[in-house]
């Protein structure tokens, strides 16, 4: 049963290793010292991505997996994390952070997510400023309270919502609709796709900062006050 708690599957060119949230962190991390130890020559030089899911992680904590990695010759590059707590331990180790997207349950507390005779589509919402490095992405919509700085990409098979400034990439629609849409209260991405269509912010937009859309229309992306 305790194998259980720990995950292991190839992805890319690495290992994606995800760890029980509820298991004590001493406990779960010799768990995974033992699994590699059983196996040393097929993890030996591994990348691995740490999924620790909403597990908060201190940086002393994030330290001794890491050297349990790296005495053991697999290389952390990579930290999944719902926790603001795991995600600035990760960042303060150089560790590229990544939030977890996780869909939406089908019930929350006996309650279903939408009134059933209402539509609606599943997605994440994120209450913190997406710094350099971070990638979300959601097969429904992404929600941020906060900004997007340089460096921060969202990919999103719905919309995106930025209740804050847009300065990182963002892809809308990633799975193709073309009905998908971008809004944020200051408009200025590095990069802005929708399905198919790309563009890129002017380099001398310097009006006052406003709310704005973008969506396609006539066969490009267009760019109007979000009213």
């Amino acid at each position: 049963m305790r194998d259980q708690l720990i995950n292991i599957k190839g992805v890319g060119d690495g290992l994606r290793i995800t760890l029980d949230e509820a298991e004590e962190w001493n406990s779960i991390t010799a768990l995974l010292a033992t699994r590699i130890d059983q196996q040393s020559a097929f993890f030996n030089g591994a990348r691995v991505t740490l999924d620790v899911g909403a597990r908060p992680v201190r940086k002393d904590e994030m330290m001794s997996v890491k050297a349990l990695l790296d005495r053991r010759g697999l290389v952390l590059t990579v930290v999944l994390s719902d926790s603001q707590t795991t995600l600035d331990s990760a960042d303060a180790l150089d560790l590229r952070a990544n939030v977890s997207a996780v869909q939406t349950p089908d019930l929350v507390d006996g309650l279903a997510p939408f009134n059933p005779e209402e539509e609606g589509t599943s997605g994440v919402m994120i209450r913190r400023t997406l710094r350099s490095g971070r990638t979300v992405r959601s097969a429904g919509h992404v929600v941020i309270f906060g900004d997007v700085n340089p460096g921060a990409e969202i990919q999103a098979a719905g919309d995106v919502i930025v209740w804050g400034r847009l300065r990182g990439v963002v892809h809308a629609g990633a799975d193709g609709d073309t009905s998908a849409v971008v809004c944020a209260l200051d408009m200025t991405p590095t990069q802005l796709r929708i399905a198919g269509y790309l563009t890129t912010s002017p380099q001398d937009k310097r009006q006052r900062p406003k709310p704005e859309v973008a969506l396609i229309r006539d066969g490009q992306i267009v760019v109007e006050v979000w009213e």
